[in-house]
């Protein structure tokens, strides 16, 4: 049987250099993947997320996203976000609001949130300026924080709509000041 390959066995140098070629395949991958504690986009905002009373009294626009972790949509629309929060740092607040959260239940439904991803647009003066339910391009975000930002109206697309402020007046008898979307007297 002299034509079999014979078994070989590697030597001590050869068994070190590929352990340390392991190692370092290992860490090159711990470093390019964001270290130990790396964070989805969706959790990036969420933890430096500012409270939201205090982003829509700060002076600055704010866009108030409602989420869920679950949200695959939420997921998706996230390192654009991110990269919206990161660009217009100290002109614009991105909020997070997680909706499976109970302490913001009253948020959720002060704002009327039927879906998500939603986003509540304000202006500097914390007073809505609008709405977008579902997912949103890099460049419609980007549209939506510069219109914000500069104080201009807000972009024409498709699932934004504007907010305006009803008078305190009466239709038939009834004060519109009481009526909601749930309402139906």
């Amino acid at each position: 049987m002299s034509g079999s390959p014979q078994p070989t066995t590697l030597k001590p140098v050869q068994r070190v250099v590929l352990l340390l070629i392991a190692v370092g395949l290992a860490v090159g991958l711990l470093l390019l993947r964001g270290g130990i504690q790396s964070e989805s986009p969706l959790e990036q905002l969420a933890k430096q997320s500012p409270d939201p009373e205090v982003a829509l009294a700060n002076g600055r626009p704010t866009i108030l996203e409602f989420y869920a972790d679950w949200c695959q949509v939420c997921r998706e629309m996230a390192p654009a976000m991110l990269d919206l929060e990161r660009s217009t740092e100290n002109r614009l607040n991105v909020v997070l609001v997680n909706v499976d959260n109970p302490r913001w239940t009253d948020l959720v439904d002060r704002y009327d949130v039927n879906g998500i991803p939603q986003l509540n647009l304000f202006g500097a003066d914390g007073e809505p300026r609008g709405r977008s339910i579902g997912l949103r391009q890099p460049d419609e975000l980007q549209a939506i924080s510069q219109a914000l930002i500069k104080n201009q109206p807000l972009p024409t697309l498709r699932g934004i709509g504007t907010v305006s402020n009803l008078p305190d007046e009466t239709l038939n008898g009834r004060s519109l000041a009481s009526a909601s979307p749930r309402s139906h007297g």
